[in-house]
Formats: structure tokens, C-alpha cells, sequence
């Protein structure tokens, strides 16, 4: 796995050197309306074995004050408070999408936050995932059985909290923007080919309670139109199918090999082997054969959602 010292160069990275490319300094213009001196950022080195958290929080600390402006000052410029600055400078708190954003508007740093904010929030997951997200994020075909929960890529905010919530209390807020983060690759212009087999029991289910699962099934059927992401349901009439031993994923790429993954309690496993992919493959070929159609899945998802989740249904 690689350290964070040796993620692959993206721009305003000079690749294999551990330093970042001067910044942009800041217009005059908008220097004048802030009321701070032009700013240049100078190359540096970097501690290569540094979290992701931490070195967020050094470089805003290290630009903000650059700007000549104190946590409240740049607070109010990206509406935010200063203790919300400061927890971010600290490495106490998760930046957001939307935080780095602003803050690259604010101080002119031509989206340096917005580009470190993807690898800030990967980090969150837990160590024997991120290698599989980072493949995940490269795939170009991504095909899963799930037997028990609705597939990280398609789970809502708050359904995804109540997954999380069961043993992650200590690291709640930091796993979930993980996940979140992840879901980032289904709004690329291209994004990556998604069909998705979920056991039935998934739906009736009830985690985070009865207006979470409805959310949660509503974002199902939001996909319905959507030709990039494919869900069906294994009813449970079906005996005994391929996904009996849990569940399991087949990522495609462009260029690379197939690779197969699935969990254990505190561990993920990856293999390119040809064989297992071969098998996986046939095996997943065979479970969409025994699933319900697409169509008729989305009529399967909204009956269960009203019938279970409803206003009028009985819990």
C-alpha cells in the first residue's frame, strides 16, 4: 500500500520531489479588497510520512496567516466560524468538499484545498479499505453482491451514519465523510459503470429507523434513469445462489487487470488472480440471471418502501 508521501503527482504537485509548486499569488485587486499583501507561496519540503489531516491543517494555517488574516477574518469571508478554522487547522475536525472550496476562492490558491480535500477525506477510511477505494476510484466497471446493506456508493448520509454508528462512535464523523467522499466518482462526467445485486433482505432491513430506510430506498429508485448504475433484487424465494458465502465485488478497468474483493470483520481482500476471477465472474454472471429485472426491482424497492416505510405502515 502506498504511504502518503507516494501518491501518484496530481497538479500543484512536483512529483517524486515531496514539495508543492508555488501557488498563485493573489491578485492585486483582490488583495486590495481583503486588505492583505500579495501573497507567494514558496516551495517547501514536506514530510512525506505526514496524515493527510494534518498537513490540511498546516497549509491553511500556514496561507491564512501569509494572507494577513486571523481565524475570524477568514471565517467570515467562507461563512464559517473561527473556532471551525481553527478545529480544521488543528487536524480536529474533517474539512468538507464545499469548506476547501471556499477557501480556495478566498485565499487564490487555484484549488489546492479543493484537489487535498479527496485524499484528506480517503485517509478517514479505515487503513485495509483505502487501498481498495483507490481501485475502486480507477475502476471503470464495478459490479457487487451485497447481502446484508446497500452498497457504500449508494448509501445516503444518514444511512450510512447508522451503519457506521455500530462500531465507529470514537471516529463517527470522520468515517462518514470517508464514505461520502467515495461517492464522489458517480458525479464525473464519466463515471464508472455500476450494477449492483442486492439480497432482498437488504430492503426490509431497518437500519437507522423507518424514515431512513424510506430516504435510503428512495435514493434507490433515483437511479432508475440513470444507464450508468444498474440495481436488481435476489428475492427471497430464491434457495441457494452464489452469494451464500457473503458478499463480494468485481472491479473492471480500462487497462489493468480484473480485480475481485470482499470483507472479513476487520479486513478487506483483493486478488487478481484469473482463476477466482473467473469463478467470481460466472458467479455474479448467475446472480443476476436469478435476480428480478431491473424494472421489476424498482417495483419490488418502492412496494417494500411504502409497505414497510410508508406513512401508514405497521412497524
Amino acid at each position: 500500500m502506498r504511504r502518503w508521501g507516494q501518491l501518484p503527482s496530481k497538479e500543484g504537485w512536483l512529483p517524486g520531489s515531496g514539495r508543492v509548486r508555488e501557488a498563485s499569488p493573489l491578485p492585486s485587486a483582490t488583495s486590495r479588497q481583503l486588505g492583505v499583501p500579495l501573497l507567494v507561496v514558496n516551495i517547501r519540503s514536506l514530510d512525506p510520512s505526514a496524515l493527510p489531516l494534518d498537513y490540511y491543517g498546516a497549509e491553511l494555517r500556514r496561507l491564512r496567516e501569509g494572507a494577513g488574516l486571523n481565524q475570524a477574518q477568514l471565517g467570515a469571508i467562507v461563512f464559517c466560524t473561527a473556532s471551525l478554522v481553527g478545529q480544521i487547522e488543528t487536524a480536529k475536525k474533517v474539512p468538507t468538499r464545499e469548506f476547501s472550496e471556499r477557501i480556495d476562492a478566498a485565499l487564490m490558491t487555484g484549488g489546492f484545498f479543493t484537489r487535498l480535500v479527496g485524499l484528506v477525506l480517503r485517509s478517514q477510511l479505515p487503513s485495509w479499505f483505502q487501498e481498495y477505494a483507490e481501485m475502486e476510484a480507477k475502476a471503470a466497471y464495478i459490479s457487487t453482491y451485497q447481502s446484508q446493506m446497500v452498497y457504500g456508493l449508494l448509501q445516503t448520509e444518514e444511512y450510512a451514519r447508522a451503519v457506521l454508528s455500530v462500531e465507529q462512535t470514537d471516529r463517527l464523523e470522520k468515517m462518514l465523510a470517508g464514505r461520502m467522499e467515495r461517492q464522489q466518482i458517480l458525479r464525473r462526467e464519466q463515471p464508472p459503470v455500476v450494477c449492483v445485486v442486492l439480497d432482498e433482505a437488504v430492503l426490509h432491513r431497518e437500519i437507522g429507523g423507518r424514515e431512513v430506510m424510506r430516504a435510503q430506498l428512495e435514493r434507490l429508485l433515483s437511479f432508475v434513469d440513470e444507464p450508468w448504475v444498474q440495481v436488481q433484487v435476489l428475492p427471497n424465494a430464491v434457495g441457494e445462489h452464489p452469494g451464500l458465502e457473503g458478499s463480494f465485488n468485481l472491479l473492471r478497468f480500462e487497462n489493468d487487470p480484473d480485480l475481485f474483493y470482499c470483507e472479513r470483520y476487520d479486513s478487506g481482500h483483493m486478488t487478481v488472480n484469473s482463476r477466482v476471477i473467473r469463478e467470481r465472474s460466472i458467479g455474479y454472471a448467475r446472480l443476476q440471471a436469478m435476480a428480478v429485472s431491473p424494472k421489476d426491482s424498482a417495483e419490488l424497492i418502492a412496494r417494500v418502501m411504502e409497505e414497510r416505510y410508508g406513512p401508514g405502515a405497521v412497524a
